[in-house]
């Protein structure tokens, strides 16, 4: 499966939120995945959901009012409050990553603009990939699925930045989706 990656879910929004998940590390080399969407309520923690089960990673459960159980919102919030241990904005994030995934092309274009306009330190070089996934709840978990296949593909090459473009077009044949994918540079 999966076998330790470290993955860290973010929020891309001039005041948003967003939380983070370290997860146990491969022996190897451990693929260090930030996944980011513009409102961090719903795909992105979606995909830190099901990552976190594909990883068996611990959550906390707390309890909260009864107030939106009809529209789906308590479902959304309680999954929310066992995943997030803190809130965290992406334009803030100083992780370096190997991979980093966005669930909407304007949110592509936002983060390859921040990493475009850092100061290159290390000049390691980061995947960013985008998904488009629509914002709501089927949607969300069928586009969590997608990532995490994604994920345990990427970690299982010998070289990813020989193998990625034709595996992005692999999965674009599967999925029927078009994936966006550019490099960046620490």
């Amino acid at each position: 499966a999966f076998n330790g990656s470290r993955i860290v879910l973010l929020a891309w929004e001039p005041r948003g939120t967003s939380w983070a998940l370290p997860c146990a590390a491969m022996p190897s080399s451990p693929l260090r995945v930030a996944v980011v969407c513009s409102s961090n309520q719903n795909r992105s923690m979606e995909a830190h959901n099901i990552l976190s089960v594909e990883l068996g990673a611990a959550c906390r459960d707390y309890l909260l009012p009864e107030a939106y159980t009809q529209n789906g919102i308590l479902h959304m919030l309680d999954r929310n409050k066992r995943i997030k241990p803190r809130p965290e904005r992406f334009q803030n994030c100083k992780d370096i990553f190997d991979l980093i995934l966005t669930c909407e092309e304007r949110v592509y274009d936002q983060v390859v603009e921040d990493l475009n306009s850092r100061e290159q330190e290390t000049c390691q070089p980061v995947h960013v990939i985008n998904v488009d996934i629509q914002d709501n709840h089927e949607e969300a978990t069928l586009g969590a699925f997608l990532i995490c296949e994604l994920c345990q593909c990427i970690q299982h090459t010998e070289d990813m930045e020989n193998e990625i473009d034709e595996l992005l077009q692999e999965f674009e044949e599967k999925s029927g989706r078009t994936f966006l994918h550019t490099v960046c540079f620490y």
